[in-house]
This record gives structure tokens, C-alpha cells and sequence, in this order.
């Protein structure tokens, strides 16, 4: 097994470019975008409003829970620094409802049943959790998005915190949707799961062309940098140690799941990423869009051997 490359000090050499495909027109397609600013009503609410808030958000309120535990959290210092932290970071959201709108042209211009879902603000102070999609309703955790930087997220490891921010905010948007749009499934070998992961990962590229491959993966530029200078001792690594095929769960937790870098069991493992198989994956989707011409509903239906041999894929050296 060769040992990886080590990562590029010149960072203006860091490769930020876009997937090879180009954009699609989607000027013509209509999009609505409808952000409920929840949060705002929530922490401005006196107890006089508040039962008309209550009525307008009812999924919000559970019935158990007394008025007098919500005005406490109206008047929390903590919970209203915490929303002027919002307000200053985020402010109305302008630049982010342009994006919300390219973002459904772009779902709507290959799945045209889509609907827009109507977007609601909040703070959940919960981090497990920073976006949910349900009931056409899209759930926005906005204190999930302040900045990487910020000493809110201080307990968090740097690749978590890494994403919570409003940079990364389209994207963990566009992957709620696309658990819609193609359910997550038990796929027994790595080869499988890896091409599950490079399908979402190809519908992110499209949902979201004007992003960098460093964010739609979640990476810092020096990881991104250390996959795109390691891609064929990676392949290599996999074909030399016959995991393709193999159904070892532990591989999803080497090199599928968020971790703080991949495990190959080698001295220089923390200079690597998280999820290096997610990243193949999606190159191997790659290739196997650019060699069949296949459509998105023809990928989607595509079994995971189909592509691995009709990709013919290789790293580049």
C-alpha cells in the first residue's frame, strides 16, 4: 500500500471548483419562496400575543406545556442574546432567499412534481437536528448557523463545527430533501453504500451547481485538498484490501460516516478526511453519468454493479 500524499502548504493552490457539468437554464421555471419567521415572532411575543401565536403555530406548542414556560423563554437573556446573534448574522435572510430560489428551480427542473415546502425560522437550541422536512413544511434551525467560529459551538469536534454555517445552510437543506426524493435504504456491501452516497451527493451537485465540491462535502480546503491529491491511492486502497464487496459494517464507520478523518489504520489516518467513500462514490457517479448519458431517473434506478462497471472508473494519477 503507497502512503498518501501530504497536504499542499501553498493554500492558493486549493482547488475550489465546481463539478465539470454545466448549470441548466431554469429561468423560465417559477419558484416561490415563503420563509415564516417564527423565530422573530417568538422572542419579540408579549403575553398578550402570544395565545395568536400559539393558534398560528400549533405544531410548535404542545398542549402540555404551560404559557408561563414559554414567556420564560421569551424573557431568557441567554435565549434573547442568542436571537440578536441570529438577527446579526442572518438579518432577513435576503441572500438566503435567493439561494432557497435557485435551489427549487433547480429540484423542480428535474423533478417538475416537486413542491416548494414553506420555510419556518427558529431556534431549537438543539444541534442534532439543524433542518427538518416535514409535512411540506421546511424547519430552519438558525442558531445551527452562525459561524464555525463561533464559541457557541466550542464543545462541538472542528469537523461538526465546521458546518454550522450559513455557508453550509443550502446544503443541509438540499439533503433533506433528497431523503425525500430517494429514501435511505439498507445496502449491505461497501461498493453499495458508496454509490448510495455518490447518488445524493450527484443530486446535491445539480441541486446546487454555483457551490465549490469543498462545500457540498462539508470539508475544510485542506481536506478537500488532501482527497483530490489522494483519490487513486484511496482506489487503490480499497481494491488492495478487497472491500468493495465486502459486507463489514465497521467500513461505514471507517469511511462512510461524519467522523474527524478516515480510518485506513496508517500513521498519517488524521491527515485524511471524514467519509472518503461518500467522495468516491460520487466520482464514480460521476463517470458513469459522463460515459452512459444516463437521466436522473435512470441513475436513481440504477443498481450499484451497473454503474460500477459501466463507469469504467479510475482515478486519475
Amino acid at each position: 500500500m503507497h502512503k498518501f500524499l501530504p497536504l499542499f502548504t501553498l493554500l492558493f493552490l486549493i482547488a475550489c471548483t465546481n463539478d465539470s457539468k454545466k448549470d441548466v437554464d431554469v429561468s423560465g421555471i417559477e419558484a416561490k419562496v415563503i420563509v415564516d419567521r417564527f423565530d422573530e415572532a417568538f422572542y419579540t411575543a408579549t403575553p398578550e400575543n402570544l395565545p395568536k401565536i400559539k393558534e398560528k403555530y400549533p405544531f410548535l406548542f404542545p398542549k402540555q406545556t404551560h404559557d408561563s414556560i414559554w414567556l420564560q423563554r421569551i424573557h431568557d437573556t441567554e435565549e434573547q442574546a442568542l436571537f440578536k446573534e441570529a438577527q446579526q448574522v442572518l438579518g432577513d435572510l435576503k441572500t438566503e432567499k435567493k439561494q432557497f430560489e435557485a435551489l427549487f428551480k433547480h429540484i423542480k427542473y428535474y423533478f417538475p412534481k416537486f413542491k416548494e415546502p414553506k420555510i419556518i425560522t427558529l431556534l431549537t437550541l438543539d444541534y442534532t437536528t439543524n433542518v427538518t422536512y416535514a409535512n411540506e413544511m421546511l424547519f430552519i434551525s438558525l442558531d445551527a448557523y452562525l459561524g464555525r467560529k463561533n464559541t457557541l459551538y466550542n464543545s462541538f469536534p472542528k469537523y461538526i463545527a465546521h458546518n454550522f454555517d450559513k455557508s453550509h445552510l443550502m446544503v443541509d437543506v438540499a439533503n433533506k430533501i433528497i431523503d425525500k426524493i430517494m429514501p435511505i435504504t439498507t445496502k449491505r456491501t461497501f461498493l453499495e453504500k458508496m454509490v448510495a452516497q455518490g447518488k445524493r451527493m450527484y443530486l446535491t451537485a445539480i441541486f446546487l451547481p454555483t457551490l465549490s465540491n469543498q462545500e457540498k462535502m462539508g470539508y475544510s480546503a485542506k481536506k478537500m485538498q488532501w482527497i483530490e491529491n489522494n483519490e487513486q491511492e484511496i482506489w487503490r486502497y480499497f481494491i488492495e484490501n478487497k472491500l468493495l464487496f465486502s459486507t463489514d459494517q465497521d467500513l461505514s464507520l471507517r469511511f462512510i460516516k461524519d467522523a474527524p478523518f478516515s480510518k485506513f489504520y496508517l500513521s498519517n489516518d488524521a491527515d485524511s478526511p471524514g467519509r472518503v467513500g461518500v467522495y468516491i462514490g460520487w466520482q464514480m457517479v460521476q463517470r458513469y453519468m459522463k460515459v452512459t448519458g444516463a437521466s436522473v431517473e435512470d441513475l436513481l434506478r440504477a443498481k450499484a454493479n451497473t454503474i460500477f462497471k459501466k463507469s469504467r472508473y479510475k482515478p486519475k494519477k
